[in-house]
């Protein structure tokens, strides 16, 4: 009964590790409410900048569907802003893209949560173009949404670490 109650105290404080490595993530990601034309227009700047890599979001890469502009352009824009290190301004495509703190992966598709996933490209990148007429900077996943997400991960910690220190002092209690 110790060993098993030990296994589980330490796989409960490594999930709890995992979970508070991810909570310090952040990914760039397209604005919903940004236009085909302007996602377009900043998707072709992060592939042919030469930072971002582009390979996953061709028709044989593993982040091709769903084939859409709203898709595409959130993989190479946060596949650049990854490789920019997460530099101030790397994660707004002329008002374009907006941050987001939770993870976009899907299925296969893998979005990079680091610059260290993200792999290196030495190629320095020209200044994103203007902001395009109509979207006034102001980030979709910014402001009180953003301050729910942040609130509701916390809370989800806060439980974890209760449920760990519950187990912990109930393991105590059954030597």
């Amino acid at each position: 009964m110790e060993v098993s109650g030990s296994i589980v105290v330490q796989a409960l404080l490594l999930l709890l590790m995992s979970e508070a490595e991810r909570a310090g993530s952040a990914w760039c990601v397209a604005r919903s409410d940004a236009t085909q034309q302007a996602l377009q227009s900043a998707l072709d700047y992060a592939c042919n900048s030469g930072l971002a890599d582009c390979a996953p979001i061709e028709p044989s890469g593993l982040c091709f569907l769903p084939n859409t502009v709203q898709a595409h352009a959130s993989y190479a824009f946060n596949s650049y802003f990854q490789r920019k290190g997460n530099a101030a301004g790397s994660c707004s495509f002329a008002g374009t893209a907006s941050i987001a703190t939770t993870d976009p992966s899907y299925g296969s598709c893998d979005y990079p949560a680091s610059p260290s996933t993200a792999g290196v490209s030495a190629t320095p990148a020209p200044p994103p173009p203007p902001p395009p007429a109509g979207l006034g900077g102001v980030p979709v996943f910014g402001g009180m949404a953003s301050a729910a997400i942040e609130a509701s991960h916390c809370l989800i910690r806060l439980h974890l670490i209760n449920i760990i220190l519950w187990l912990i002092v109930f393991s105590y209690f059954m030597h």
